[in-house]
């Protein structure tokens, strides 16, 4: 008996795999929030210099604010204060003549900065002065934030498939909070960017446990559904996130109000299931009867497990279970498994940085930041909603290589059209941004489908892996736009189309049983079960035989 076949005679998507789901979509509420944080929190504000060392006799007292930045501060060209630069000396003539001679002596900011704190309290450029010689360490917080993701995803996934799925989903949910709380009380920008590694290291593995969970417990029928909610999850953070942002303007509060969600989740994990198919992979059969007689009985199939008893799980894999551990060499131990490691990883590599490229790249709604960011996570509901109509449709491989392909193609369109036509512009790109997010819904589904169950947490740690690995090169590839205005937008399309094809050589799994083996993928589980069944036939026939001693 397969395990597909069992789990559809006790309900592949009862009531049982349902609190499962609604249990990990929300879940993962605080992970989506995190990967957004910097965009709110590392915001450089206006500024300039603190004027305070030129008003040291009170020389300013009978002046206006005004009056005391135009004899204080450069004019740049724009119009607005020099935020770097200020005079060495009150330069009253400017009062009268706002023309300033080009031979007055300017200096660096001597007593640090004056913020404008309209839209924001606090940020951390304004926390720990990142500005001017420094503005860049305001930004890498995001990027150090994504490298600790992409180091977490490797060990997570590495670690789930030795410890099993739900302790580690403990604690990646413990840690991600905690260091999360513990990150508003950096003293340092180097203790909080420390802090925000191991933030991301953690409470990644929240989302490739989840998944992976979501996936090994329905039923065939039913896994594009899941995959579709699986990806809403994200979308209802992108969401929610802004509105949260819109009231909590500083940095220390607004990191509190997105980590403390994880309480939540810490307490409706004592109701999530460890994996069965893990289990029955690591010749635990007892907890695995355990978890599906719990299903049954939630799904009022109760009847069925009568009939099954733990010896008789323990036949569903024949092949590589007991004690073996399994790692990630295992992901290229054999061909036709160093194929699909190299194939998937080139996908999500591909997928990841090209979706961070677009969004990191989208800003010409003429909103605010907070209702552009509502915004982009608004276009990807209709986007993900297709991905029902089309996983059923046309399966996982025509809707991973298309909507990677209309991605390529949307990128290539907008190099060749004029950047006056912004109007244009914005909506390729949203159209663009909206396959992204299709073949990011995709992407995970489909390669927790393709892995088999004894490495399926190793692929999806490895391709999370690469996925955040993209993340933290897309924005440098942004950077590169200095040297020519369409540079970014050539790469990026060309990545787009390459992983189209990359896509395309990957199988179809609609409608198929997952793997639970190595074999399986191999192709060689067949024969080992024909071995097995001729070794027992060929002892039978042994014990059977006469005694020739009587």
């Amino acid at each position: 008996m397969k395990f597909e076949d069992l789990l559809s005679e006790i309900n592949g998507f009862g009531r049982f795999q349902k609190m499962v789901l609604c249990i990990n979509f929300f879940g993962r509420f605080s992970l989506g929030c995190h990967f957004l944080l910097g965009n709110f929190i590392a915001v450089i504000p206006s500024h300039h210099c603190s004027i305070s060392s030129l008003d040291a006799d009170e020389i300013f007292e009978n002046l206006t604010q005004e009056e005391r930045l135009t004899v204080s501060i450069p004019v740049q060209d724009d119009g607005t204060p020099a935020s770097c630069h200020m005079f060495s000396y009150p330069q009253f003539h400017l009062l009268s003549n706002s023309s300033s001679p080009s031979e007055v002596a300017l200096v660096q900011c001597q007593n640090g900065w004056e913020y404008d704190n309209s839209m924001f309290i606090s940020t951390l450029a304004t926390q720990w002065d990142l500005v001017c010689d420094k503005r860049a360490l305001s930004r890498l917080t995001t990027t150090i934030f994504f490298i600790g993701v992409m180091f977490g995803a490797a060990a997570f996934g590495s670690l789930s498939a030795m410890f099993g799925r739900k302790p580690m989903l403990l604690v990646s949910y413990m840690l991600g909070m905690g260091f999360g709380l513990c990150s508003t009380f950096s003293s340092s920008f180097v203790m909080f960017a420390v802090l925000r590694f191991f933030t991301g290291f953690t409470i990644t593995g929240s989302v490739i446990i989840s998944t992976i969970l979501n996936v090994e417990w329905v039923s065939i029928e039913h896994r594009k559904l899941v995959g579709v909610i699986d990806s809403l999850s994200w979308t209802f953070a992108f969401m929610s996130f802004p509105l949260i942002a819109y009231f909590i303007r500083e940095w220390r509060w607004l990191t509190v109000a997105i980590s403390l969600p994880t309480v939540t989740a810490i307490i409706t994990w004592w109701w999530v299931p460890e994996s069965a198919r893990w289990l029955i992979a690591n010749g635990r059969v007892d907890k695995a009867h355990y978890y599906l007689h719990k299903c049954a009985v939630m799904n009022r199939k109760q009847e069925v497990t009568v009939s099954i008893k733990p010896e008789n799980l323990a036949k569903i894999i024949v092949t590589d279970r007991g004690n073996r551990k399994y790692s990630y060499l295992d992901l290229v131990r054999t061909p036709k498994m160093r194929r699909l490691t190299l194939l998937t990883g080139i996908t999500w590599f591909a997928v990841a940085t090209v979706a961070y490229g677009i969004s990191f790249n989208i800003s010409s709604f003429g909103l605010n930041m907070y209702l552009t960011q509502f915004v982009y996570g608004a276009i990807e509901i209709p986007a993900k909603m297709s991905n029902y109509y089309l996983l059923d449709k046309f399966g996982r491989r025509v809707t991973q290589a298309g909507s990677l392909l209309f991605v390529g193609i949307s990128l290539m369109i907008n190099i060749f059209i004029p950047k006056d036509r912004s109007v244009v512009r914005t909506v390729i790109a949203v159209l663009g941004k909206g396959c992204s997010a299709t073949s990011f819904g995709t992407v995970i589904l489909y390669s927790s489908e393709l892995y088999p169950t004894v490495v399926r947490q190793n692929g999806m740690g490895y391709n999370s892996f690469l996925s955040r690995l993209g993340a933290c090169l897309a924005p440098l590839v942004l950077l590169l736009d200095s040297f020519w205005g369409h540079f970014s937008q050539t790469i990026l399309c060309s990545v787009a189309l390459i992983a189209s094809v990359v896509a395309w050589q990957l199988p179809e799994t609609r409608d198929r049983c997952l793997p639970e083996t190595i074999e399986d993928v191999e192709g060689t589980r067949k024969n080992l079960i024909k071995d097995h069944d001729k070794q027992e036939d060929e002892e039978k026939m042994t014990t059977n035989e006469p005694n020739e001693d009587h």
